[in-house]
């Protein structure tokens, strides 16, 4: 069931996503060779009680963080912990997400820690890319598999691959909510959902500079890419108006966006 929110509803999306964005802002400088992803795990932990939310990562099946930090050839779900040192060259997406009055935010990004390689800034780039053309397509009238065909076409450009097995979702009281939102055109012929005003949803490219075959470690948790190649992971939360998508996990790099756009 896919739930439409009120403008009042929204609203309170808004003020969660305001405050996790600037999360991201807060944690950016800590992102830095020698430090441990378990200490940055810690700082977000705090500043997310410090402005009343709770660390929503943390009530989805019993996942031990409030982040998660996925370091290089690990796509998604790396459980932060203190034997995880930064080193120079190494990229990191930090996937977060808060309660705030009962609504969630959802967002993540991958930073480069220190200098890394053109290989790795290019991936980064595609997949902030491949996020910003999903979203353009996230209007009324359209169709939920508009979404995934942008993110198939984007990653196709840049010669990278999408995950098939994981993607992004609906998002609102409950961090995962329906629609699911495939990371790939499924060329099915199947259009999915026609998208309405009122729909909030977390759009998350998550993308692989070789092959689309990945596996979980016996964690439980981590999932990481299958040929040893990096992994880049951005995802923000939007809700759908007359006018078209609008992100509510605003920090710096949506900021800079926007602004461009607007120029």
């Amino acid at each position: 069931m896919i739930y439409i929110k009120s403008p009042s509803e929204i609203q309170k999306m808004i003020e969660a996503g305001k405050i996790l964005g600037e999360c991201f802002d807060f944690i950016r400088p800590y992102i830095v060779p020698g430090v441990s992803t378990g200490y940055l795990d810690d700082l977000v932990e705090k500043f997310l009680r410090k402005h009343n939310c709770i660390p929503s990562f943390k009530m989805v099946d019993d996942y031990p963080a409030s982040i998660c930090a996925s370091v290089n050839d690990m796509l998604i779900h790396g459980i932060p912990s203190y034997e995880v040192i930064l080193k120079e060259g190494d990229i990191l997406s930090i996937d977060m997400g808060n309660i705030y009055h009962g609504y969630n935010g959802d967002a993540a990004r991958t930073f480069a820690v220190g200098k890394v390689s053109e290989e790795a800034r290019r991936l980064i780039k595609c997949t902030r890319e491949c996020f910003y053309a999903a979203m353009d397509k996230a209007r009324v009238g359209n169709h939920l598999n508009d979404i995934s065909k942008e993110i198939s076409r984007v990653a196709a450009s840049y010669g990278y691959s999408p995950v098939k097995e994981f993607g992004g979702h609906g998002i609102g009281k409950e961090m995962h909510e329906d629609p699911f939102i495939w990371n790939y055109d499924r060329k099915n012929g199947v259009q999915g959902v026609a998208l309405r005003k009122g729909m909030c949803l977390a759009i998350e490219p998550m993308i692989l500079a070789g092959s689309s075959e990945i596996y979980q470690l016996n964690d439980g948790w981590g999932i990481v890419s299958a040929d040893g190649k990096l992994t880049c992971h951005y995802e923000n939360t939007i809700y759908i108006d007359d006018d078209g998508p609008h992100i509510t996990t605003i920090d710096e790099d949506v900021k800079g966006y926007l602004s461009n756009v607007e120029r």
